[in-house]
């Protein structure tokens, strides 16, 4: 653990080096926050992003090293993995121009990680695995799903990221490899709850499920620390955690947090009914068809909006990960609307 804390190990000599961690994914949003994290804790991180890469969020941070490389370049990941102590795999496709796509980078790019792993660093202290509580699936009764039970993931995204935990669950007998599950990341820097924020601002709100759903959330910087925690505990190879608040909400009721860290309500909440969800993600698809551009609404997408429960528990996190939540949602989505109106977001 001290290694990791350190970010220093000591060669023959007696000599003080750099011991840098890989993180992918760390221009994203969660991956920023990881970064800063470590960053903050003297971490040597070397961050893989693409050429592209918006690094706003990484710029100033003095114990991050930017790399660049792609999970589909496995030269850039044997460059990338060269003398690294640790991993942690925050990069994934979470939106694609087709279904293919989700597993060419979720599974693909995970396995092609791995490989080079085994190649260059296989005696790494820890593997990460960022997934998503879509590998499970979601809940009939407003219950946490079971942390053991089997995986029902009910779009390509969630299929995708399941095949990237049996890609790293494959090479468990190799590396000592951790999976976090987390439900619905928000906070600073995050542009899929933005929405949400603006339409209660406008005062008018479609709602695309049911307002009696219940969810699990986690803030963006809570997730992070998960991460950080997973990378360090010394837990058997091919553990898998789902870490959340603790304070399971209905859609409403989020709503409701939003809203009062906003000071207003909205005044006119609009269901959509289901055949113009179909008939929009229709349209989006299309749009993004012609375009040629990644597209979140989609068909496919609408098997998650409207599943009757999203919950998860973190209890397990908590006591073999040495981790806690900190973030409530109603601190969260305050915390998170001021960012939004601190950077002219909102």
């Amino acid at each position: 653990m001290g290694r990791f804390h350190q970010g220093r190990s000591v060669d023959p000599t007696g000599n003080h080096c750099p011991v840098p961690i890989l993180l992918t994914g760390g221009s994203g949003f969660l991956g920023s926050h990881i970064a800063e994290q470590l960053d903050q804790r003297g971490t040597e991180v070397r961050a893989l992003v693409r050429p592209t890469s918006d690094t706003r969020f990484l710029e100033g941070l003095r114990n991050v090293t930017l790399v660049h490389g792609a999970l589909n370049d496995t030269s850039s990941l044997l460059a990338a993995t060269e003398g690294v102590d640790g991993v942690i795999h925050a990069a994934g496709l979470v939106k694609a121009k087709s279904p293919d796509d989700f597993y060419r980078t979720n599974e693909q790019g995970t396995s092609n990680l791995l490989e080079a792993i085994k190649t260059n660093a296989p005696d790494i202290e820890r593997f990460v695995l960022v997934s998503s509580l879509t590998v499970m699936g979601p809940s009939g009764d407003g219950r946490p799903v079971p942390e053991g039970g089997a995986p029902n993931p009910v779009t390509h995204y969630g299929r995708s990221k399941l095949a990237a935990e049996k890609a790293a669950r494959a090479e468990t007998h190799a590396l000592p490899v951790t999976i976090i599950r987390p439900p619905m990341i928000y906070g600073p820097r995050d542009r899929e709850i933005l929405p949400f924020f603006k339409s209660v601002k406008l005062g008018v709100l479609p709602l695309t499920g049911s307002p009696t759903s219940v969810l699990s959330a986690i803030f963006a910087a809570d997730c992070a620390a998960a991460c950080i925690k997973a990378l360090e505990a010394k837990v058997p190879s091919g553990s898998a955690y789902f870490v959340e608040d603790g304070h399971r909400d209905t859609l409403a009721g989020l709503i409701g947090h939003i809203e009062n860290a906003l000071g207003r309500r909205a005044w006119l909440r609009i269901p959509v009914p289901r055949f113009l969800m179909f008939g929009a993600a229709l349209g989006s698809e299309l749009y993004g068809r012609v375009m040629g551009r990644a597209v979140m609404l989609t068909r496919d997408k609408l098997n998650e909006l409207l599943a009757p429960h999203w919950v998860c528990d973190s209890g397990a996190a908590q006591a073999e990960l040495g981790w806690e939540p900190r973030i409530s949602f109603e601190e969260g989505a305050r915390i998170t609307g001021e960012w939004y109106r601190r950077e002219g977001w909102l």
